[in-house]
């Protein structure tokens, strides 16, 4: 079972961004990701156990805060088109930080490169010179979720396992 760990945005959220990726996709070529498949990354997992996931989750204790969707930027290396803060939330930091402690307490092997809060809003772009500015959209983080992918003809398929709250203070 291959597993991440995400944050989730609300709905009117996720369809702004989908919204703003057909238009960017204009620009830059590519995949516009799905309305229901947007989200941000907090720890890819692979293959692995979910209840180990899961017991290192409830584990955590991190504060709810709001995510800054403030920029677009093209990755030419990877072709990707993503959204995100101009500069990682403190609290954000630190529940990625708890939450990767907790994984490797269960002995989960991560990927060692800095964390870097983006959402993916576009894959094999070929362009991104000229994104429009990202949409003004409101983004409460007040859980995270683990989430299940598999892979199909069809692409990925993403099901939520669990989701675990954050406080209004930590």
């Amino acid at each position: 079972m291959r597993l991440f760990f995400a944050l989730w945005p609300p709905p009117e959220a996720a369809r702004a961004l989908a919204r703003w990726a057909v238009e960017a996709q204009r620009r830059t070529g590519g995949r516009a990701v799905d309305e229901a498949k947007v989200h941000l990354t907090l720890a890819f997992l692979g293959d692995a156990d979910p209840g180990k996931a899961m017991a290192a989750a409830r584990r955590v204790i991190a504060p709810s805060h709001e995510l800054p969707i403030e920029e677009a930027r093209y990755w030419r290396a990877n072709g990707i088109v993503w959204v995100g803060p101009r500069a990682i939330p403190i609290a954000l930091k630190v529940l990625n930080e708890k939450l990767k402690a907790q994984l490797e307490r269960e002995q989960f092997a991560l990927e060692k490169r800095p964390f870097a809060a983006h959402v993916t809003l576009i894959r094999k772009a070929r362009a991104g010179d000229s994104l429009p500015p990202p949409p003004q959209i409101d983004w409460p983080v007040g859980e995270f979720v683990l989430v299940s992918s598999s892979l199909s003809a069809k692409g990925a398929a993403y099901e939520p396992l669990e989701r675990f709250s954050l406080s209004a203070r930590a």
